[in-house]
């Protein structure tokens, strides 16, 4: 690293890499040059896969992510599931059942219910949604580094599967009990947990520093 960029603090591993057409094997840190032609290649010492096809361009994962969003917000807007017993009516969103844990004097499972099936699924569709919308435009989004990270911690914490789960088994114990009407909200949490798999498993780091690379700076 040179002195004037170490003053300017612009220098970026990852960025350089790219330049170089050198590739660090993420598993057993082997050195060896980018294949000429892209498609899915492995590392010849430990087998780990460090390129993948055409099919995983960013558009596809923008187009995945931005579906995501709008699941996100209508499985959010609508009730997940109604109950109807002796003619009581009753549903309610996913954010209304966190807000009814809290009023039972439950609120460290509301506010995990809350973090794990709202906030960390829209933190992480709002950190890709950031990431890739510029990057499909030609351009670099401001604090890539910072946001590539971001996406990558939020992930695991995402738990709209696991709220999903446990309504589907809450449901079968109340049906004998009450009449069980699937809301919207339900049916778009289903789209969800498909959209962000599909997603996860188009998420490749190098090609987007590759593209980022290759974009021009946002002014």
């Amino acid at each position: 690293m040179s002195a004037s960029q170490q003053r300017q603090g612009t220098m970026e591993p990852h960025f350089t890499w790219a330049r170089q057409n050198v590739l660090a094997c993420h598993d057993c840190d082997l050195l060896l040059n980018r294949p000429a032609r892209p498609g899915r290649f492995a590392c010849p010492r430990c087998g780990a896969v460090l390129g993948d096809s055409d099919g995983h361009a960013p558009e596809t994962s923008l187009a995945l992510v931005l579906a995501g969003v709008i699941a996100f917000i209508i499985a959010n807007a609508h009730p997940v599931v109604g109950l109807d017993a002796n003619g009581l009516r009753s549903s309610t969103t996913l954010i209304g059942c966190a807000l009814t844990l809290f009023d039972q004097q439950m609120p460290a499972i509301g506010a995990l219910v809350l973090f794990t099936a709202v906030l960390v699924p829209a933190l992480e569709l709002g950190a890709q949604l950031y990431l890739l919308a510029p990057l499909c435009l030609g351009l670099r989004p401001p604090g890539f580094a910072r946001m590539m990270r971001l996406a990558r911690v939020a992930h695991p914490w995402g738990m709209v599967e696991v709220f999903l789960l446990g309504t589907l088994v809450a449901l079968v114990k109340l049906a004998h009990l009450a009449r069980v009407e699937p809301g919207i909200g339900l049916w778009c949490f289903f789209a969800l947990i498909t959209l962000l798999a599909a997603n996860a498993s188009r998420f490749n780091p190098a090609l987007l520093w590759e593209r980022y690379a290759s974009c021009r700076p946002l002014t």
